[in-house]
């Protein structure tokens, strides 16, 4: 099986705070893998090493054949990274197609046209294409921030917590369309998520952090009820 992301003995610090430590993970080309943990156990700050955000301390990314972490963070989007940040962070004074755009200049291909499989996956961003981002709804702007990172049509998509606080009728299409994404069209998938059969429904691997450490990982099938009690239940 070939390695999309591969992360090695990677170290952070925040201040004089030692916020990750000697991390290992691996996710598979084709494959939906999710990382896993509480509030606060470094989910979030590992996803910004891997973008670019964050410095290392120490370890090593790697991006298919490429040293990840010794590029500068706009490389990710041209290398074929897809990025959906926790939080959404879209643009609300600019339209919907205004937001799908400007995702395009990072595309390798040149093309300045928002794909139409963008509006396939999400025929409610057509409906709303002129409608101010921050006029939709926490739902609807998180399919726009997926939109968004899908323009620049990405070998791995980046997802952080994209069900928190959507309405379950949302996160069952985004949790169709990750799958959609990952077992039809074999887009590589790293998914930060905290909900249980969300997961179940579309993840391959999982990988728990706690308290900034790797301490479990393995086939989703293999997520057992006493690792879920021990780090996973709040």
């Amino acid at each position: 099986m070939n390695k999309m992301l591969h992360i090695h003995g990677l170290n952070q610090y925040y201040a004089q705070s030692h916020t990750l430590w000697d991390i290992d993970l691996e996710v598979v080309e084709g494959q939906c893998t999710c990382l896993m943990g509480r509030n606060g156990v470094g989910k979030t700050t590992l996803l910004n090493c891997i973008m670019g955000a964050l410095p290392l301390a120490s370890g090593e990314i790697h991006y298919r054949d490429m040293l990840l972490h010794t590029k500068p963070m706009e490389h990710r989007a041209r290398a074929g990274i897809g990025y959906v940040p926790q939080g959404r962070q879209i643009f609300p004074l600019l339209t919907v197609e205004e937001n799908l755009l400007i995702g395009l200049p990072a595309r390798p291909d040149r093309v300045r046209k928002i794909p139409e499989s963008i509006y396939d996956l999400f025929p409610v961003l057509k409906e709303m294409r002129h409608r101010l981002g921050g006029d939709l709804s926490g739902g609807q702007q998180q399919q726009l921030a997926i939109g968004r990172a899908l323009v620049i049509d990405p070998r791995l998509l980046i997802l952080d917590e994209p069900t928190e606080g959507i309405q379950p009728n949302i996160v069952a299409e985004i949790g169709e369309v990750i799958r959609k994404l990952n077992q039809e069209i074999g887009m590589t998938v790293l998914l930060v998520e905290q909900k249980l059969h969300f997961v179940k429904k579309v993840a391959d691997q999982f990988c728990i952090l706690d308290r900034g450490r790797r301490v479990a990982d393995g086939p989703v099938a293999e997520l057992s009820d006493e690792l879920v009690a021990e780090y996973l239940t709040v």
